[in-house]
C-alpha cells in the first residue's frame, strides 16, 4: 500500500526507485500503469493521462512474474513489442520482424532469436524483455528490477542500453535494489517506504540521512553502502 505519493519525474533522465522490501516500489509502477486500482489521484504522462499515452509507454516486469515455460521464441516475445504498430488481427510483416531482430541485436541476443525462452539463462531472459520494450519505440520506460540476479556482463549491457535511451531523450524509471550502484547508474532517485521519503537528483538526495529515514532499522545491513555515500561528496557519472 502507498499513500501521499506526489511525484514529478524529470524527462530524459535515468530515474531509480529505491526502498526496502515491501516498500511499494513495484506497486508504484503498477499503479502508474493502471494495472492495479488507486483509491485516489491521477497519473499524467507528458501532460496527458496514462490511457491517452499508453502507446508510448513500455513496461519491463520482474522476471519472476513471467511464465518462462510458455512456448514462444525470443523473437516472438520481442515482436510483441511491435503489436501496437501492427494493429490487432493483422499479420506481423517482415518490417516488424526486422525491427524485433534489431532490438535483440541491441541487447546482444540476435543470434538467439529462434531459441525458446525457457532455454535462455536468467540474464538472457531479462535482456529479451528489455528488447521487447525497445521494439515498442517508447518515450517512457518503466522497469521493475531489470538488474536483479543478472550476471555482470548482462548488467553492463542493460546499463549501456539505458544510457543510450537517455541520450535519445527517453525517460527511464527503474526499480533498483543495489544501493552501491545508484550513484554510478542513475541521475534521479525516488526513495520510498510506503510513502515518498525523498525525491530528486542523486547527488542531492541520496544521502546517509535519507537512507536512514527510508530503511529505518534495516540500515545496519546497508552500512557499507552508507559509509561509501558519506565519503562521496562529489560523484561523477558517465
Amino acid at each position: 500500500m502507498l499513500w501521499d505519493v506526489d511525484l514529478d519525474v524529470p524527462s530524459g533522465k535515468l530515474v531509480t526507485i529505491v526502498g526496502p522490501n515491501g516498500a511499494g516500489k513495484s506497486t508504484l509502477l503498477k499503479a502508474a500503469l493502471d494495472l492495479i486500482p488507486s483509491a485516489s489521484g491521477r497519473v499524467m504522462v507528458f501532460g496527458k493521462t496514462m490511457k491517452q499515452q499508453r502507446g508510448i509507454v513500455a513496461y519491463v516486469p520482474q522476471r519472476e512474474s513471467v511464465d518462462w515455460q510458455f512456448p514462444v521464441s525470443a523473437l516472438d516475445v520481442v515482436t510483441m513489442g511491435r503489436y501496437g504498430s501492427v494493429g490487432w488481427c493483422r499479420p506481423v510483416g517482415r518490417r516488424h520482424r526486422r525491427e524485433a531482430i534489431e532490438a535483440l541485436d541491441r541487447v546482444g541476443l540476435a543470434d538467439m532469436a529462434k531459441r525458446q525462452i525457457s532455454q535462455l539463462s536468467g540474464g538472457q531472459q531479462q535482456r529479451v524483455f528489455l528488447a521487447r520494450a525497445l521494439a515498442q519505440d517508447a518515450k517512457l520506460f518503466l522497469m521493475d528490477e531489470p538488474l536483479a540476479s543478472v550476471d555482470a556482463a548482462t548488467e553492463q549491457t542493460i546499463i549501456e542500453v539505458l544510457r543510450e535511451l537517455r541520450s535519445q531523450g527517453r525517460t527511464v524509471v527503474v526499480v533498483h535494489h543495489d544501493l552501491q550502484t545508484v550513484t554510478d547508474y542513475f541521475d534521479h532517485v525516488i526513495l520510498i517506504n510506503m510513502r515518498v521519503v525523498a525525491s530528486g537528483p542523486v547527488d542531492e538526495v541520496f544521502t546517509s540521512e535519507a537512507l536512514r529515514q527510508t530503511y529505518g532499522g534495516q540500515l545496519t545491513i546497508l552500512s557499507e553502502a552508507s559509509e561509501r555515500l558519506a565519503r562521496s561528496s562529489d560523484v561523477k557519472r558517465p
